[in-house]
């Protein structure tokens, strides 16, 4: 038998480490050609990285949330075949890669590596069954997590492929992985235990805590948000808008959708206002270098759209908004959104704004205070529609308003010209047919 060593690949042009996300394999595993072995993610993208040959896994090289350099040793096989230890990158298979990244809700603790041993005795590829089949398993597994309707489990293309072979739904399959990732074991145990009966909540005292690592996509997250807080002093302004206007129009325009003309939500017509606000304040359409002490002004409005996935918080880019109308936004809008929520969007597609808008729709609340998607200088928040009293000058009248809750980095924008921002977003909202004029 032969030693083979298997190193982190090249995984994307000037990426010189990646973060170990999910292992597919551990010590005692056969595996075939084309097998994942494991995924990492750079930037806000997950490469699955796959087998290049038939072996035995006898050394694991990194544990869950490590940053891998390119290049180093990730796993060792044991092949058939005589000599000592050769080296590959895996580049006889390309890694596949997507966006796909840890979801933003609590996990369970990861499961602990092997220890680092050729010794360990080898351990039986499970092999999955049909869910009929194994109904009668054990029941002793752990209550079903509880999922939102609709919420899509996190889960690898391979595990989702398995899933499906085997006739289960991901979604009563509880995952360990990090930010509660579906792996491999876990679909495993499922199919010996067979499906439960949902279990009714007890009043007894719980005293467990578990241990969360943050990994992936959600640390990501936690250190933009920490990079922005700790270098951008936030100014908030919070403003009330009359909506009527434009509901009542979006109303009409929405009475015969086609392909080329989509159903508009709020949204594409604050872009097209922000457009135009923009255009008489090109300083807030800009990315400020802390470092350097320079703010750079761009011509092309790249709007980023905060996005709630599954994976967790994403920031894909309507790129070039100022040369879309507003169903060029809403189309771009729609595509660019849907790529992100299913893991496909690019990096491309993931980077390059020059000032962000981010909703919660109905969930959005009274007033909210948006973090600036550093190192923009400005975020504009959409806060919840209601049906307020309105004085009309003689009694007072129903009326859909909406807050904006827009915040500034205080170092380059003065509270000023904040305000004339929101006052310009504000007179354009309230006569939404000035959008459709180009001036």
């Amino acid at each position: 038998m032969a030693e083979r060593i298997i190193k982190l690949p090249d995984v994307g042009e000037g990426i010189a480490e990646a973060e170990l996300v999910e292992w597919h394999v551990k010590i005692g595993d056969i595996i075939r050609e084309d097998d994942l072995i494991a995924a990492v993610m750079t930037d806000k993208a997950t490469v699955e990285i796959p087998a290049p040959v038939d072996g035995k896994v006898t050394w694991i090289g990194a544990e869950i949330g490590d940053t891998v350099a390119i290049g180093s040793a990730l796993v060792r096989l044991e092949v058939a075949g005589e000599g000592g230890a050769t080296e590959t990158a895996a580049e006889d298979a390309a890694p596949e890669q997507t966006a796909e990244a840890p979801a933003a809700q609590a996990p369970a603790a990861p499961a602990p590596r092997q220890p680092e041993t050729a010794d360990a005795p080898p351990q039986a590829m499970t092999v999955p069954r049909p869910a009929k089949a194994l109904a009668g398993a054990s029941a002793s597994a752990p209550a079903l997590p509880r999922r939102a309707p609709g919420e899509t489990p996190l889960a690898s293309p391979a595990v989702r492929l398995k899933a499906r072979e085997a006739g289960v739904d991901l979604r009563q399959v509880a995952g360990t992985g990090p930010a509660g990732r579906i792996l491999h074991e876990d679909l495993d145990a499922f199919l010996l235990r067979g499906p439960e009966t949902e279990r009714k909540p007890g009043l007894a005292e719980k005293s467990a805590v578990s241990e969360v690592k943050v990994v992936g996509l959600r640390r990501k997250i936690a250190e933009k948000m920490a990079l922005s807080k700790a270098r951008i002093p936030h100014i908030t302004i919070v403003e009330e808008v009359d909506v009527q206007a434009l509901e009542d129009l979006r109303a009409v325009l929405n009475r015969k959708p086609t392909p080329e003309r989509p159903k508009l939500t709020l949204l594409p017509f604050l872009m097209r206002a922000m457009v135009k606000a923009l255009a008489e304040q090109p300083n807030l359409n800009a990315l400020y270098d802390d470092e350097a002490g320079i703010v750079r002004q761009h011509a092309g409005i790249h709007l980023g759209i905060a996005t709630q996935t599954p994976g967790g918080l994403m920031v894909p880019v309507v790129k070039h908004a100022e040369a879309r109308d507003i169903f060029g936004c809403a189309l771009e809008l729609n595509r660019i959104a849907e790529r992100a929520r299913d893991g496909t969007a690019t990096r491309d597609e993931l980077t390059g704004s020059t000032i962000t808008i981010t909703s919660l729709g109905a969930m959005g609340g009274i007033a909210t205070t948006p973090v600036i998607n550093h190192p923009e200088v400005a975020i504009v928040g959409v806060n919840k529609m209601m049906v307020r009293p309105v004085w009309d000058g003689t009694t007072f009248v129903p009326r859909k308003m909406m807050n904006l809750s827009s915040s500034f980095d205080h170092r380059v924008v003065d509270g000023w010209d904040a305000a004339v921002f929101v006052q310009r977003l504000k007179e354009l909202l309230e006569n939404p047919a000035t959008l459709f004029i180009d001036v």
